[in-house]
């Protein structure tokens, strides 16, 4: 396909997939869910399982496998820079304020998924349409452990956030588990891309540079950056250079993470948690954030709606695997989580509240098993049934802890009374 026709796809693309992310968004905020929530469902509406499905002739005019590769593209454009925006979000201040309770939590939420998917993966590893034939039991293991365990740490951060439970001994609580968590994954992530070429040498290389990379911009990065902040004016608006000397710094980090076999959004991240936090963070999420989060991100979850086959589940066998890992994913997260926050002294109400908070999976569930499809550890049926899971997941998730809220406040009431 010529570059010309691209780039009219591109824009008719991008204005079908924004009209649909706001309007889908806008009914779920009706409904009491997150907007994020709507966008999610507006990705898998825009795919085969519901366009392809009633005008497929449209889809395919408008979805051509041609314009994939472009779309793809502003997809990984879109989430790294909004891990990028969630790492400048990141206080470390989480990690001392609760560690005993919140690292007995994250362990709980990582042993026991990974427990149940190595117990599942053999089976799994079976059905045909799930993992890559050449996927062995080790790694199909590790890469459904990483994604049953994931927690969708940003909408974790926004609904405490909303419920003004940041600096509360629930909101730390909650927020420090979900980071460990979600670091555990990741890593988890990176050994499966580095080991699922065959060899070890790519692992050992992938891993170590990660480490190093990672302990560069934590220790040195931060010092380093810290010239980006001086004499910046709190009241200013931030300089072009800056945010210039940002993107390329952005845009660096992604590629060497990437160039070592690991993955761009780990660079992004990375570079947004070793920013020093002020006015220079702050004028980065304002800039970046309205035009990441409705422009760009929404492609993503187009990108990983295109990729959605939900008719695939009316296979028994792949409907059987679907009803497990769900189960797997719903039951031992969240109760695994809730009984650990039970034996480390928490309230019954909170531990409730944490085990409906961990269970969702979000945005980073998605980010997982996209890379898992790209690298081609997965195939389309398994990435159909953890989009699934991860919207049922994030559907429950503000519900569910809205609920709990009430409760703990009624019973409150009645106390007092």
């Amino acid at each position: 396909m010529p570059i010309s026709q691209l780039s009219v796809y591109f824009f008719a693309q991008a204005a079908v997939i924004v009209a649909a992310s706001q309007l889908v968004g806008r009914l779920a905020g009706r409904v009491g869910q997150p907007q994020v929530v709507g966008e999610m469902i507006a990705g898998v509406l825009l795919g085969p399982s519901l366009f392809g499905l009633l005008l497929p002739h449209w889809q395919q005019a408008l979805f051509p496998k041609a314009t994939m590769g472009m779309l793809y593209v502003a997809a990984q454009l879109g989430v790294g820079l909004y891990m990028f925006l969630v790492g400048t979000g990141f206080r470390a201040k989480h990690f001392r304020a609760r560690a005993r309770s919140a690292l007995s939590v994250s362990l709980a939420g990582i042993v026991v998924p990974f427990a149940l998917a190595f117990a599942l993966a053999p089976w799994l590893l079976t059905i045909p349409g799930l993992f890559a034939i050449k996927a062995r039991l080790f790694e199909a293991s590790l890469f459904l452990g990483a994604a049953i365990a994931i927690t969708a740490f940003p909408m974790l951060a926004r609904i405490i956030h909303e419920r003004g439970l940041a600096g509360t001994s629930l909101g730390t609580l909650a927020l420090t588990a979900g980071a460990c968590d979600d670091a555990a994954a990741w890593c988890i992530l990176a050994i499966v891309l580095a080991s699922f070429g065959g060899s070890w040498m790519g692992a050992y290389t992938a891993i170590g540079g990660g480490v190093c990379f990672a302990l560069f911009m934590i220790f040195a990065g931060n010092k380093l950056l810290r010239r980006l902040a001086e004499g910046l004016n709190p009241d200013a608006p931030l300089p072009s250079s800056v945010l210039a000397i940002v993107l390329v710094l952005f845009s660096l980090c992604a590629f060497a993470m990437d160039a070592i076999g690991i993955h761009a959004v780990f660079g992004g991240f990375l570079l947004g948690v070793a920013l020093p936090r002020g006015p220079l963070t702050e004028k980065l999420r304002d800039m970046l954030e309205p035009f990441v989060v409705v422009f760009l991100l929404p492609m993503f979850f187009t990108y990983s709606g295109l990729n959605t086959r939900l008719d695939m589940l009316i296979d028994p066998a792949i409907m059987l695997a679907a009803v497990a890992i769900l189960l797997a994913s719903f039951g031992g997260k969240g109760i695994a989580c809730w009984a650990a926050a039970r034996l480390n002294g928490e309230p019954s109400g909170d531990a409730m509240a944490i085990g409906a908070l961990m269970n969702a999976r979000g945005l980073m569930e998605l980010i997982i098993i996209n890379i898992g499809l790209a690298a081609g550890v997965i195939l389309p049926g398994l990435f159909s049934i953890l989009v699934l899971m991860a919207v049922l997941s994030t559907l429950m998730a503000t519900p569910l802890f809205n609920w709990i809220v009430r409760r703990q406040e009624g019973m409150r009431s009645a106390v007092a009374r």
